[in-house]
């Protein structure tokens, strides 16, 4: 379940391992003198071209959408398969898992309490949830509220890792017992830090208040009064038809069943969200059908966030995320609310417009799908905003790059940068700064805006196009003591680094330098694999593989806060947890997120 930030980390990621353009595809289809209001046919062809090149580019087996123009359905439909064995081909029926578009729901079916007068947005989240309590370093921290869980400033940890994915999840009541020993990530109101674990918790204050289990009572307040006949809250998806099967590649992976429902468990197909885009197109009615109040709606897509600086122009609602940058980019629409979605083997995007009332939701059963969702999404309301208004996106003006940036000023970048892609590296150049991400190394380059480009150069001399990526200028900015770099398209804004420098370590950490095994596994699928802790410049790093996502390598700077205590560096999801160290009958372990982790001898 993704972190909205991650998706400028996501494309630059996917802009840096890009290596070869693919060559022969077939030709797009020959765009019309003039497209005419409420004719949809040409976008179907264009973005049919379009889902079917990518999908064979990144080997994508299933995808299917539903773009929705106000109140109709003007276009549904499967590509690729459901079932690649069967040869069942995807439909607008078919069901995937949605991931985290399912926070939507459990903030609407939240908002539908909060009108009956059963929940309060502003009161402390102990209110609905009697043994929830996180340990905390922060004094005068405001409590923790359903508001501040709605739009991920609670400062409650990303996740609680153990037995989040496994073969037989404990139910969410279980949550306030296992994670009565963590600690607070940030004081509450005062950075954007995605959180399942938040949105969960959330859940289960509606399951209390309620008085009704989570997926039956989803059921009944929102997925049944929508017609949503295929949908349903859930740990799995299930094997049968019309659930799709998942995959890696072209290998079929079994989907791990999720504890964490209200944050990512709801299995939905196309034809059902079409019915929620609908529901919020006209501000909270369906089919005559008064679900939530119009001004519930507008509440929800309000920016909540605009007076927290170190968010630095990112904005957010309650539930949905109102900032387009990272992928989900449209101009001249208004609001453009979102939520991406990831299970380990589904990927999904669904955006609305709702000032020109418009919509679309892709849902696909593929891993590396994440960057083809948000495309075929932006894609698809970009041409149907032009068919529907008559509204182009502006002209992408050309950037001069150059000697911009003096030589101090080139210099005051360099150092090391927690980022969502784990630790980065900048260092200057004749004219440019070399950075390094991931084992990758590109350049930025000076701007006549004096900020700085990214720049790729395959095999170090060739340079490659980076589509949307080569708009976004970086720059640097002091927020409340932290060193920010953050990036902008010339509207909108997120940070993505925040400079980290070295802190003395006693000897009690130098000696914990080592790799780790995690002995409390049981049934879970990992995350987190081949786990080292390395002293690199002065900094302690936890490097750590993905194995189910790429087996990509993180190093991600920790900074210790006593011999037993240290915190994960940096402004987002997953920084700022605590890794505890304890002795268990004469051997020290490492607990971090519920896993307990031994040294290798």
């Amino acid at each position: 379940m993704h972190h909205p930030l991650k998706k400028i980390a996501g494309l630059l990621l996917a802009a840096l391992l890009m290596l070869a353009l693919l060559a022969g595809c077939a030709s797009p289809p020959v765009r019309p003198q003039a497209l005419v209001p409420g004719e949809y046919g040409y976008l179907k062809e264009h973005i049919t071209w379009l889902i079917r090149k990518e999908m064979s580019k990144n080997n994508v087996q299933g995808l299917s959408i539903a773009l929705v123009d106000d109140q109709q359905v003007v276009w549904a439909e499967g590509f690729g398969y459901a079932d690649t064995a069967a040869r069942l081909p995807a439909t607008a029926d078919t069901v995937y898992r949605i991931g985290s578009v399912s926070k939507l729901f459990t903030s609407t079916a939240a908002m539908q309490l909060v009108e009956q007068g059963r929940l309060d947005l502003d009161a402390p989240l102990a209110t609905y949830i009697p043994d929830f309590s996180l340990r905390s370093r922060f004094s005068n921290a405001k409590p923790i509220t359903l508001r501040s869980i709605m739009t991920h400033h609670s400062g409650i940890p990303s996740d609680y890792a153990k037995g989040m994915w496994t073969r037989q999840p404990q139910p969410i009541s279980s949550l306030p017992a296992l994670i009565r020993d963590e600690y607070a990530a940030f004081p509450p109101d005062t950075f954007l830090s995605y959180s399942n674990l938040g949105m969960s918790l959330l859940g289960l204050a509606v399951q209390n208040v309620s008085g009704q289990e989570f997926a039956g009572y989803m059921q009944q307040a929102l997925l049944s009064p929508l017609g949503m006949q295929h949908s349903a809250f859930s740990p799995g998806i299930g094997s049968a038809a019309p659930a799709a099967r998942a995959y890696s590649g072209s290998d079929e992976k079994p989907e791990p069943p999720l504890r964490d429902m209200p944050a990512g468990g709801l299995n939905a197909s196309v034809n059902d969200m079409s019915r929620f885009i609908r529901m919020i197109l006209a501000e909270g009615e369906f089919n005559g059908q008064r679900i939530i109040k119009p001004e519930t709606v507008r509440e929800m897509l309000r920016p909540q966030n605009s007076s927290v600086a170190l968010d630095q122009g990112f904005r957010i609602g309650l539930g949905w995320m109102l900032d387009g940058l990272g992928g989900i980019n449209i101009k001249n629409v208004g609001t453009v609310a979102h939520h991406s979605g990831a299970t380990l083997y589904h990927r999904a995007q669904l955006v609305v417009l709702p000032q020109v009332k418009l919509g679309v939701i892709v849902l696909s059963n593929s891993n590396s799908a994440q960057g083809l969702v948000n495309t075929i999404s932006t894609e698809a309301l970009k041409l149907a905003v032009e068919i529907k208004t008559g509204r182009k996106q502006p002209e992408k003006k050309p950037i001069l790059t150059g000697e911009f940036l003096s030589a101090d000023e080139l210099k005051a970048y360099e150092g090391s940068y927690a980022t969502m892609a784990g630790l980065g590296t900048l260092t200057a150049g004749p004219g440019y700064l070399k950075a390094e991400l991931m084992d990758r190394s590109f350049r930025l380059v000076p701007r006549q805006d004096k900020k700085l480009q990214i720049q790729y150069r395959l095999l170090g001399l060739f340079p490659i196009d980076l589509g949307e990526l080569g708009n976004y200028g970086v720059s640097r900015v002091n927020v409340s003591g932290h060193e920010l770099l953050k990036a902008s398209d010339g509207e909108q804004e997120v940070v993505v680094g925040e400079k980290v420098t070295p802190v003395p370590l006693s000897a009690a950490w130098q000696q914990r330098v080592g790799s780790y095994r995690i002995v409390n596994a049981g049934d879970d699928t990992l995350l987190a694999d081949e786990i080292v802790l390395r002293l690199v410049n002065n900094l302690l790093l936890v490097e750590y593989t993905l194995p189910e996502f790429g087996g990509s390598r993180i190093s991600s700077v920790i900074r210790p806060v006593s011999d037993d205590a240290a915190v994960f560096t940096g402004l987002w999801r997953g920084m700022g947890e605590t890794l505890r160290v304890v002795h268990e009958q004469g051997v020290e372990q490492v607990l971090y997120s519920g896993y307990r982790l031994e040294r290798v001898k």
